[in-house]
């Protein structure tokens, strides 16, 4: 279902650029956006977590420099049966955690340096196990795609808001474009982003509480990454994210632009609280059950 979710998205990016590329520049516009179209897939595709990881200032450490964390992945790989993620450390101090990658051959877990210093080794263990739920779902690659297109949408509003900026858009007619070209532009400027967020929020809610249901399925800790969550959520909203783009702000297990006012207002994620209820009734369930 995410292979056909991650097609669809990239059919809809090449549409939306043919269609701003017109709107914009006329029939040259058509064919370059159509042309950035190809470029923008092949990117999304193949690099969008190299993107994802250069946006979080993030290096692979070996298992002499995060032996904790590398015994935790060897552990969860073995436990969901795919390969072994690369291992990513962000500087940022914000703390916070996030999972990339084409598909489990191909996948990276990044955490940030203020996780790995407020988090005991169960709550570390729960965070990863959430990340490679991520992996085993396969929520990575539709992930990755979106926020490169995500980035691509803003970047149509930017060239939307110079196109306005100096007047014109360049190949069409003046008296075609007059007050009609300036309402086009106004209108990128305004709903492009909000489009970017929209994309953002269709694939992130459900696949968060998703992974968190398996993640505490296999480690069989629910109240472990439940702990995690309480104390990620209020150590955002003290510490800002240094690197986090909006763009990639779905791609981390909590909000890393919730201590932001303008961009909390519109969250990525579902709410903690709602998160936290739910891993507490499954430790409930799996005590019954025991």
């Amino acid at each position: 279902m995410n292979q056909l979710k991650t097609a669809f998205l990239l059919v809809a990016l090449t549409v939306l650029l043919v269609l701003m590329g017109r709107l914009l520049f006329g029939d040259a516009g058509t064919v370059t956006f159509l042309l950035l179209g190809v470029v923008m897939n092949g990117v999304a595709y193949w690099f969008s977590d190299r993107i994802a990881l250069a946006s979080a200032q993030a290096q692979e450490v070996s298992p002499a420099d995060a032996p904790m964390l590398h015994r935790l992945a060897d552990r969860l790989a073995i436990q969901y049966g795919v390969p072994k993620p690369k291992v990513y450390v962000s500087p940022d101090p914000s703390p916070n955690a996030f999972a990339t990658g084409r598909n489990p051959s191909h996948a990276a877990i990044c955490v940030n340096q203020g996780l790995l210093q407020i988090l005991d080794e169960e709550e570390l263990y729960g965070v990863l196990a959430h990340e490679f739920g991520h992996v085993r779902n396969r929520d990575i690659l539709i992930s990755s795609v979106v926020a490169v297109i995500a980035g691509t949408i803003t970047l149509i509003a930017n060239v939307a808001q110079w196109g306005m900026m100096f007047g014109g858009y360049g190949g069409r007619d003046d008296r075609e474009q007059g007050a009609g070209g300036a309402l086009v532009g106004l209108l990128m400027i305004i709903l492009a982003p909000i489009a970017a967020l929209l994309i953002q929020l269709a694939v992130s809610r459900s696949r968060e509480f998703q992974a968190d249901r398996t993640g505490a399925e296999v480690s069989g800790d629910p109240l472990a990454l439940a702990s995690a969550l309480r104390k990620l959520e209020r150590a955002s909203q003290v510490i800002p994210s240094q690197t986090t783009q909006p763009a990639f702000a779905h791609l981390y297990i909590v909000n890393p632009l919730s201590g932001q006012t303008l961009a909390g207002l519109f969250s990525t994620h579902p709410p903690i609280e709602e998160r936290i209820r739910r891993l507490e009734e499954m430790a409930g369930g799996l005590r019954r059950a025991s």
